[in-house]
């Protein structure tokens, strides 16, 4: 994978400001302020949500942005911690130099990677998610409160990333959580301006786009791991919302 192209699903921006635009709204994005030795902030946005800058101290950090895909190459287990890591909270601190220069450290790394002319993409990957796990490692629960509504929209989001493939509808979920299902469109549409079922179809995509260019699937195979009934239906689906049909993104890319 070229630089080029792997810009379009990673970016870093230094003396990141507000107005900055983010990769899509499929992206995740950190925003750390290393303020001092002895003082960093982590503010994070989780897919479908933009920044909370109330919270930025200044507008001297560093903005890391990559797209959700980059993710969902790995296994559930570590994209589920990821997802918990940026929709618990939208933000802690980390008080201990010690952690602050790993942090630090690693970031470096990255960003010396990002930069360089020979800029490998497993390398990036993988120091990307050097610094995720360190973030999990340190992120305290108890420097923020949790609202109840936040706290359904992440379980929403677990439970999709593990069910998604066998449960499209969306009563499933609010089942599963113990609310109707409008309360539950209430709820994400105040959070993440989506409704369950338009954030399961992105889902959905999300996947068919990972396995049509990762493997040798059939466009018939995709269809029914996806829990469409008809090649057809899938095929509409697929290029309603990429523009073109699941063979035509497969020879694009």
């Amino acid at each position: 994978m070229n630089k080029e192209h792997f810009s379009k699903n990673f970016q870093i921006i230094e003396n990141f400001r507000n107005n900055s635009a983010l990769l899509s709204a499929n992206s995740m994005g950190i925003y750390f302020e290393f303020n001092s030795e002895s003082n960093l902030k982590v503010h994070f946005k989780p897919l479908n949500e933009v920044f909370n800058t109330d919270g930025f101290t200044n507008n001297k950090g560093i903005l890391l942005n990559f797209e959700r895909e980059l993710i969902d190459e790995d296994d559930i287990e570590y994209a589920l911690d990821v997802f918990s890591l940026f929709n618990k909270y939208p933000q802690f601190e980390i008080t201990e130099a010690s952690k602050i220069k790993q942090i630090s450290n690693v970031f470096q790394l990255l960003k010396n990677e990002f930069y360089s002319n020979e800029m490998s993409h497993i390398m990036l990957k993988t120091l990307l998610k050097v610094l995720l796990l360190h973030l999990i490692r340190y992120q305290n629960n108890n420097f923020l409160k949790q609202d109840l509504n936040q706290k359904r929209v992440f379980q929403f989001l677990e439970l999709m990333e593990k069910h998604f493939l066998e449960n499209t509808k969306a009563s499933f979920y609010a089942n599963e959580i113990g609310i109707s299902l409008k309360r539950l469109n209430q709820i994400l549409k105040e959070k993440l301006n989506l409704t369950a079922k338009q954030i399961i179809q992105q889902r959905q995509i999300t996947e068919a786009k990972r396995r049509l260019v990762r493997s040798k699937i059939t466009t018939k195979e995709l269809a029914f791991i996806l829990g469409f009934d008809s090649i057809s239906s899938f095929s509409r689906f697929f290029k309603k919302h990429i523009g073109v049909s699941p063979s035509a993104f497969r020879q694009q890319h």
